[in-house]
């Protein structure tokens, strides 16, 4: 082994602290002690339940030996380009089958997020070792050395299961080459066909539930649909029918809908009627107004329901508001389908029960929002106001207006002094 470079893969050699934190205490402990080896306890991990969704092992081992090829393919591409063939050849050879190379295929062979690839790596890791070391030249094929032969997590194609038995229809055509071989190539799976739409039998050597025979020879078989309701046909005719599928009766090689509506085959709820359908049949609801019917609407009813009366042939709402039926004061009655309502007459509203008559609020004035204060305030600047401009009027000497100005002023002391100025005022701001 060269010395130049050691990765994680070739580590195994080196003591390396365990995983865990009660095994990583008992091997550093070894080691404080001096003894010839880590000694710790192996706890055993608890069974993993395997997800649905995850790969099988023999997957994961050709994704990982693809990749590796791969990183051959790249290693020489990177590293040889042209130049001087003779030094390239000379160092090619070397690089070849180098420990350096192979580390640096490994380094890329698994995707960070593939955690699968990294735990089978993980274990084969010795055994890509010696393939590359000891191996190749008498087992060129990793695939085949390390995931079938080694590791045995896969089968040859065609075959399947832990013993690599042929799949239905032999390994050279498994299933005919209609249907797939259920867990082919791999050391799993039950080795089922599941088979192409058109073709059944155990090794898809038929033709399914609605199709026939349109050819056939040594190695192929070619399957074609039937006329629609036709289960097994002679022909795509027709009159080709030869077995019907559920919902039809076969009729002089003809395949007729069978009315289950018309027979005890129908099974429909009391308030359902039966609806005959194309090799079927539907149970829809009857009319509101019936219980039972016998089809669609209130003339189908077998009696009606409460509040609907028979007219004629038909089941119709009753109007219980032709009778007294509201015994409350101020209430009207109003029809509904199957039913009435009493509801508070126009101008009433139903408190606790009680149609009472709606209270229409009276008008407010432009100053209906201001609070008692705000009024005394007002008040006293509409006086100030017009006082103001007496006194200026009667400042110029104008008889008259100082006859008025003095007049006013009396007038407005008396009101002011007295209760019912305010009261007045007030009506008068508020619009009363």
């Amino acid at each position: 082994m060269s010395s130049v470079y050691r990765s994680p893969a070739w580590e195994k050699m080196a003591p390396r602290a365990p995983r865990g934190l009660i095994p990583a205490l008992l091997w550093g402990l070894s080691l404080f002690l001096g003894l010839p080896g880590p000694v710790w306890v192996q706890l055993s991990p608890p069974p993993k339940s395997s997800s649905p969704t995850e790969p099988h092992p023999c997957h994961t081992c050709r994704g990982l030996v693809d990749s590796f090829n791969k990183g051959l393919e790249r290693t020489i591409r990177d590293n040889f380009g042209g130049g001087n063939t003779a030094w390239e050849e000379e160092k090619l050879s070397k690089y070849k089958d180098s420990e350096t190379r192979l580390v640096e295929v490994l380094e890329g062979v698994c995707s960070k997020s593939d955690f699968e690839c990294h735990r089978l790596l993980e274990l084969s890791e010795e055994l890509v070792e010696s393939w590359w070391f000891h191996k190749q030249q008498e087992a060129p094929d990793l695939f085949q050395w390390l995931c079938s032969d080694s590791l045995k997590l896969c089968c040859p194609s065609g075959t399947f299961g832990p013993s690599c038995l042929p799949c239905p229809g032999g390994a050279e055509r498994p299933c005919g080459g209609y249907g797939q071989c259920e867990g082919e190539g791999t050391r799993g799976g039950s080795g089922h066909c599941d088979c192409q739409a058109g073709y059944g039998g155990e090794a898809c050597g038929q033709c399914g539930l609605g199709y026939f025979e349109a050819e056939r020879n040594a190695s192929h078989l070619v399957c074609s649909a039937c006329f629609g309701p036709c289960a097994r046909c002679s022909g795509p005719e027709e009159s080709n029918c030869l077995q019907c599928k559920k919902g039809w009766a076969l009729h002089h090689l003809k395949c007729v809908d069978i009315d289950e509506c018309g027979t005890e085959r129908a099974s429909c709820g009391a308030d359902q009627f039966c609806v005959n359908t194309e090799g079927s049949y539907e149970c829809r609801d009857c009319a509101k107004a019936c219980l039972g019917c016998m089809g669609a609407g209130p003339g189908r009813c077998k009696k009606c329901s409460p509040g609907y009366q028979q007219v004629g042939s038909k089941c119709l709402d009753v109007d219980e508001c032709e009778m007294a039926v509201c015994p409350g004061e101020n209430e009207q009655c109003e029809n509904t389908e199957g039913s009435y309502c009493c509801v508070c007459a126009e101008g009433y509203k139903q408190i606790e029960g009680i149609c009472v008559k709606e209270q229409i609020p009276e008008s407010a004035g432009f100053f209906s929002e201001m609070t008692e204060d705000e009024l005394v305030v007002l008040q006293q600047m509409f006086f100030g106001v017009i006082i103001c401009a007496l006194a200026t009027l009667a400042a110029k000497g104008d008889l008259v207006f100082t006859a008025i100005f003095i007049g006013a002023v009396a007038a407005m002391t008396g009101y002011w002094l007295s209760e019912r100025s305010d009261r007045v005022l007030e009506g008068f701001i508020k619009g009363r």
